[in-house]
C-alpha cells in the first residue's frame, strides 16, 4: 500500500477542488423536486462542473455513463441518470459527485428528501451524516484508520441500521480512489497510521434494513438486498496537525 502525503501547493488544489464541488452541491439540492428526471440532475451537474473549468471525476470512469451518481430510495450508490427515472414526491435520492480541479480531484455526496417523507426516513438521513461526523473525530494525526471505521460502524447500529460491507471510502487526490480503502466498519487490524496530508474520502453508505447489496444487471447500480431504504453521506477530508480539514464544504 502507497499512501500519498500531499504537498501544501497540491493541498491548495485540493482546496479549491472541494470549493467548487461544494458549490455544485449546493446548486445540486436546490433544484431537487417531484417531477424532475435523474438525467435533468445529471445533465445540470456536468454544466456546473465544466463552467468552473473542472472535469466530471466520474463521466467515463471505467465505463460510467454519466457525471453525477443519481441513486433514489433503495439505490445505494452509482445509479445511472435516466430520462425515465422522474423524482416523486416521498423519494429520496443520493447524489455522488467528483471534480477534477487542475489534476486533482475531490468527492462527495448528499442524500435529500423528496418533499415531505416520514420521520423514520428522515431520520435515517440524518444519521447516516451523523456518522461521517462520528467518524472524523477521529481522523487526526497519530490515530489508525480503524478508529474511523469503528466509530461510524458503531453509530450506525446503535440505530439498528445495515453498514454496508461491500463498498469502501478511499484516499483521493491525483486519482479518484487511491490507498487506502476506508470501511465504515471496524476490521481485525488497526490499519495505517494517520499522518498530517493524506487526504481521504469518507463515506458512509447506511441502509435502513440489512447490510446485504447486489449489483444489477447494468454491472454499476448498488441496491440494497431486501428492498430497504439506503442513504450516503461523503466528503474529501484532510488530515492535519490538529483537527481534520473539510475540504468539499462550503
Amino acid at each position: 500500500m502507497s499512501v500519498s502525503i500531499k504537498s501544501g501547493r497540491e493541498i491548495e488544489l485540493m482546496r479549491e477542488a472541494g470549493r467548487i464541488l461544494a458549490k455544485v452541491h449546493e446548486e445540486l439540492g436546490k433544484m431537487l423536486k417531484p417531477g424532475i428526471s435523474t438525467l435533468d440532475i445529471d445533465r445540470t451537474g456536468e454544466r456546473m462542473i465544466r463552467s468552473y473549468g473542472c472535469i466530471p471525476s466520474f463521466k467515463n470512469y471505467n465505463g460510467y455513463p454519466a457525471s453525477i451518481c443519481v441513486s433514489v430510495n433503495d439505490e445505494v450508490v452509482h445509479g445511472i441518470p435516466n430520462k425515465h427515472r422522474i423524482l416523486q414526491e416521498g423519494d429520496i435520492v443520493s447524489l455522488d459527485a467528483g471534480v477534477i480541479y487542475n489534476g486533482y480531484h475531490s468527492d462527495a455526496a448528499r442524500t435529500y428528501a423528496i418533499g415531505k417523507v416520514g420521520p423514520e426516513v428522515q431520520q435515517l438521513i440524518q444519521v447516516t451524516r451523523e456518522c461521517f461526523y462520528e467518524g472524523i473525530k477521529h481522523a487526526r494525526a497519530g490515530n489508525h484508520l480503524n478508529d474511523i471505521s469503528l466509530a461510524i460502524q458503531t453509530y450506525a447500529e446503535h440505530f439498528g441500521y445495515g453498514v454496508v460491507r461491500d463498498l469502501v471510502g478511499h484516499g483521493v487526490g491525483k486519482a479518484l480512489h487511491e490507498d487506502p480503502e476506508v470501511p465504515n466498519f471496524s476490521q481485525k487490524r488497526k490499519g495505517i497510521r494517520l499522518r498530517p496530508g493524506m487526504t481521504l474520502a469518507i463515506e458512509p453508505m447506511i441502509n435502513m434494513g440489512r447490510a446485504d447489496v447486489v449489483w444489477l444487471d447494468d454491472n454499476w447500480t448498488v441496491v440494497t438486498d431486501d428492498g430497504s431504504l439506503s442513504a450516503h453521506y461523503e466528503n474529501t477530508i484532510l488530515i492535519t496537525d490538529g483537527e481534520p480539514e473539510i475540504l468539499s464544504l462550503l
